[in-house]
């Protein structure tokens, strides 16, 4: 059953992160935006070091070791009782710093969706190897490597390859891959990895999907490219080439028996944004608050009060719509708050994980262009920071599956069809 009381150890780490938030981001975050790929090194150091000592914010296994038996016995049946908030932490943790800067949040050290990745379809060996890396003593990066020129939200249209070389059982990748979130800091800036999606056999569309794990520093992985962008410009945007790049046999995730694990690649892979597009959700949220508590704060040193209970008619426009933008942006939370309770409680959750996402996606817009509006030129100024966070919005209804792909999930789970019957 869902609880709405914030749990005792997400409230504590929302109080240091908003300390974070505000100290190290909010002053920085102009700087950042104006100057695009230069590396928030001292937030970046921070956050590896506070998230190292805690575990806080990362999937890296973390080993206890109880001093006796007694007290063995006696952590096991704690944990047992203590129901699970793993992901829930992640969204409270999220949505707070991006509403620091949701830039530089794309930028803390911890794995990200290539982690995420791993934790959802790789093997417990290699989540023991490829995540340990985030608790060790120099921050690491993690990015999935997933859309192409010609491949976007249509995954079965993939042309990167695979191919097994059984004389030195490797995987060999041949192709390109554009729009890899941190593909840069991961690829070149630490001791991270991305996950590549490969097709091991072009003719089985979606079945012969791959998961692969391509280390930093692997021959044929290179970096040909940063975007430059309308927002999260605190955030590398990299493209990424694969030119007989030689993978480990076991750096597939998940099961090695491709032969009788057709679907089971794709699925894997899909099962990650069940986890991950809420927290995309909790990041847009962030954004949206920001953007509303700015607007609340300066109608209220213009003397315009919220008069909260009266009917909508005795209200001003004003009014109506502040109040209008808080229902959006608790509606949204909620989504978010029940898919990532689910994805805890290991409960199916592809319908309310998509739903979040949409829901955010579409009020974090709504919610910056009406604070925009509604601040008149001083919103559209560089004076605040209104307009940044205006253009960071979009990017929560684009990446990890575009508002339009993300409805389709909603209406095949609701209606019952596949993917193939509703298109």
């Amino acid at each position: 059953m869902i609880e709405f009381e914030v749990p005792k150890p997400i409230a504590q780490q929302s109080y240091v992160l908003q300390t974070v938030a505000e100290n190290m981001m909010r002053p920085v975050s102009r700087h950042f935006d104006e100057h695009e790929h230069e590396i928030p090194w001292d937030y970046i150091n921070f956050m590896h070091m506070a998230m190292r000592a805690t575990g806080a914010g990362s999937l890296a296994p973390r080993e206890e070791k109880p001093k006796d038996k007694e007290k063995e016995g006696e952590k096991k049946e704690e944990k047992k009782e203590r129901p699970p908030i793993g992901y829930q932490m992640l969204a409270f943790m999220l949505e707070m710093l991006s509403w620091g800067d949701v830039g530089m949040y794309l930028v803390t050290p911890g794995g990200g969706l290539g982690a995420a990745a791993v934790e959802a379809a790789g093997t417990p060996e290699q989540k023991k190897k490829f995540l340990a890396r985030f608790g060790e003593e120099k921050p690491a990066f993690a990015a999935m490597a997933m859309t192409e020129p010609q491949a976007g939200s249509d995954t079965s249209a993939i042309r990167a390859t695979a191919v097994l070389d059984k004389t030195t059982n490797e995987w060999v990748l041949n192709g390109e891959k554009i729009f890899v979130t941190a593909g840069h800091k991961s690829l070149e800036e630490s001791n991270g990895f991305i996950v590549v999606w490969a097709t091991i056999d072009p003719k089985a569309g979606r079945a012969g999907m791959r998961s692969f794990v391509v280390e930093a520093g692997t021959p044929g992985c290179k970096v040909t490219k940063l975007e430059h962008k309308m927002g999260i410009r605190a955030s590398d945007t990299a493209s990424v080439v694969l030119q007989d790049c030689r993978v480990p046999f076991e750096n597939m995730l998940g099961s090695p028996e491709i032969q009788t694990e057709t679907t089971k690649g794709f699925k894997g892979a899909m099962a990650t944004f069940d986890a991950t597009r809420p927290l995309v959700a909790a990041t847009g949220i962030g954004v949206a608050r920001a953007a509303l508590e700015l607007l609340k704060e300066t109608l209220t040193q213009q003397g315009v009060v919220i008069r909260y209970g009266l009917p909508r008619q005795k209200l001003t426009n004003v009014e109506r719509e502040v109040i209008d933008m808080e229902v959006m942006l608790r509606s949204a939370w909620l989504l978010v708050i029940k898919a990532v309770w689910m994805a805890d409680n290991k409960k199916s959750n592809p319908l309310e994980a998509s739903m979040a996402k949409v829901r955010a996606g579409d009020v974090v817009t709504k919610i910056t262009q009406k604070a925009v509006e509604l601040m008149g030129p001083l919103g559209y100024t560089r004076d605040l920071l209104l307009e940044k966070w205006f253009r960071d919005a979009k990017i929560t209804d684009i990446y990890e599956g575009t508002g339009q792909i993300n409805r389709l999930v909603v209406a095949r789970n609701i209606l019952g069809y596949s993917g193939r019957e509703l298109r």
